[in-house]
């Protein structure tokens, strides 16, 4: 890629090896089983990808956003459930954490969340709250030094895997009173450590795609905390995510395109081995203008996540382009996906192929981390249009 310096053409190699021959050779039977490989992960940990946009003084590696998201498209090329991991372990996880914690909660999880010995889990998804987060209804009452907390989550990633350790949640902990008497949600940030009682994990969802994603839905029955483990500021808890929302679009995008480059990879290579009355079917015009396009579509969300990345690191604003490049790359993922399943014919429909995998996994990347709606509205706002 043109615009990577050596270090990071470097970085992104060695990951895109280490999911040829470790990632691949386990994503049917991971699949097949929902089960995410924890010696994929602790290998991960190893190579030091969940510390890759942390400083060296925590344990990380002193990279930045676009190493870690260079990391998660390497991954995806071949598993989209291992890119995933990877990405809220990071970005859900650790990151907020980093940003917000106080230097005790730093010293309590730090160094296993950069090092991949431990997982985090961010929960902020309800069964009446996604994108509209201010219909949060899970809450958190103060009493004396405890945080007493009561509610529920769904969709949550990495908050069941034997290593996870915690569960950051957003909860509603007051009122706020507007300039013209109106009220709102307060909404705080507080860490629950996996175990808690009356912190409960529910079973793993059976989901269409990312099979081998530890999901799952979270209740709290009068779970008591200490009031140390509010995370950041009272009543920012939401305003604090949005950034970590906004670079989780990025990661997307590069999640994204890195599945649209496993089906481009899968379907090149199959259209040039399937001879169908004598000759490979690349050679037929019809073939060889897919596979064009779908070239054409990695470019562009290359390009889209690649200059969001770097806006974000460089401490420009970044949110139009974030949403830009989730909403061209996921599009990518599935409409590569679905020419990639048509070049493959009847094979495309067995799970054991990996362009079968990726039909069914490329769906969420039109959902998660807010749906292509919310994308265009963030892009229409901030070009100054209502919406």
């Amino acid at each position: 890629m043109h615009d990577l310096t050596d270090e990071e053409q470097q970085l992104y190699d060695m990951v895109c090896e280490f999911a040829d021959t470790v990632v691949a050779p386990q994503a049917y039977e991971a699949d097949r089983t929902h089960e995410l490989s924890m010696d994929v992960v602790a290998q991960m940990g190893e190579l030091g990808l969940f510390g890759l946009p942390f400083p060296e003084e925590v344990g990380g590696q002193g990279g930045d956003y676009m190493a870690l998201c260079l990391a998660i498209e390497g991954l995806a090329r071949v598993d989209q459930s291992v890119a995933i991991t990877l990405e809220a372990g990071v970005g859900l996880g650790t990151m907020p954490i980093f940003r917000h914690g106080t230097d005790e909660q730093k010293a309590e999880y730090l160094p296993d969340l950069v090092a991949g010995r431990a997982l985090g889990g961010f929960g902020l998804t309800e069964p009446e709250a996604g994108s509209d987060a201010g219909a949060t209804r899970t809450t958190a009452v103060l009493d004396g030094d405890e945080w007493v907390v009561n509610g529920s989550k769904q969709f949550i990633t990495n908050s069941g895997t034997p290593i996870t350790r915690f569960v950051t949640v957003t909860a509603v902990t007051g009122e706020r009173t507007r300039p013209d008497g109106s009220t709102s949600k307060e909404l705080s940030t507080i860490v629950i450590p996996n175990g808690t009682p009356g912190f409960t994990v529910g079973p793993g969802y059976d989901k269409s795609g990312w099979r081998a994603s530890d999901t799952h839905p979270l209740t709290f029955d009068d779970v008591r905390v200490p009031a140390g483990n509010l995370l950041g500021e009272r009543g920012r808890g939401f305003a604090n995510f949005l950034r970590a929302l906004d670079e989780g679009r990025i990661a997307i995008a590069a999640l994204a395109t890195g599945a649209a480059q496993g089906c481009l990879d899968e379907a090149m290579a199959y259209a040039k081995t399937r001879n169908v009355f004598g000759v490979p079917i690349a050679s037929h015009q019809y073939i060889a203008f897919t596979i064009a396009g779908m070239q054409a579509r990695v470019h562009t969300a290359r390009l889209a996540w690649h200059d969001a990345a770097r806006r974000a690191d460089a401490g420009l604003p970044f949110k139009k382009e974030a949403a830009i490049a989730k909403l061209v790359a996921s599009d990518a993922a599935m409409l590569n996906a679905r020419d990639a399943t048509q070049i493959f014919g009847g094979m495309g429909f067995m799970n054991e192929t990996t362009v079968a995998r990726h039909y069914r996994d490329s769906k969420i990347l039109e959902i998660g981390e807010g749906t292509n709606e919310v994308q265009l509205m963030v892009i229409a706002r901030e070009l100054g249009l209502a919406a």
